[in-house]
């Protein structure tokens, strides 16, 4: 039901924020990001993992006006690796995932270049668990994202991103720390 909730909010709210707004700041926008990709859990079975790994991001959003849009993309989290205990046995843990984004994204303008960024939506991944290179478990879901962030306007069509953003995948969480850019189309 929490989907649903999101799903509705993702496409109903900025219709009508829009068809409210008289303000030319809307239009597509190509966003890209790099960055690192935190987990540190301890699992049933009391397995700890606490490493790190690159990550990345990209998505195509549509804002309406200055404030809010709506934005569709793809994160990948990398390879999260470590050796560690399992029953007292060491043993080489790996944890992947990615997939799919949507996203409500809201903007509050702090001048002509900066901005603060944040967006809230479901993330749909598939991931992969694998213990001394076997795998032990293909988990897919679609949970909670949300990111924080700010914006610097470098030219008219170029906005230089940095964010934290916190993915729950499951039994899991994670923490990216990211920097970007977006590109906003016919803005000159």
């Amino acid at each position: 039901m929490r989907l649903a909730h999101v799903l509705f909010l993702a496409l109903v709210a900025p219709v009508a924020i829009a068809s409210a707004s008289a303000d030319d700041g809307g239009g597509w926008h190509l966003n890209a990001a790099a960055g690192r990709a935190i987990i540190d859990e301890q699992f049933d079975d009391g397995t700890l993992l606490d490493t790190s790994s690159t990550a990345f991001r990209f998505s195509l959003g549509y804002r309406f006006g200055d404030y809010i849009g709506l934005e569709a993309g793809y994160h990948n989290f990398g390879d999260f690796e470590q050796e560690t205990l399992i029953d007292g046995t060491p043993a080489d843990v790996s944890l992947s995932a990615d997939g799919f984004t949507l996203a409500l994204t809201g903007r509050i303008p702090l001048g002509e270049r900066v901005a603060i960024l944040g967006r809230a939506g479901a993330f749909f991944w598939n991931g992969r668990a694998q213990i001394n290179d076997v795998t032990s478990a293909s988990p897919d879901d679609t949970n909670l994202l949300l990111g924080l962030g700010v914006g610097y306007q470098v030219a008219a069509p170029l906005m230089i991103t940095a964010d934290v953003s916190h993915y729950a995948l499951d039994d899991a969480d994670s923490t990216v720390f990211s920097i970007g850019l977006e590109y906003r189309f016919g803005q000159r």
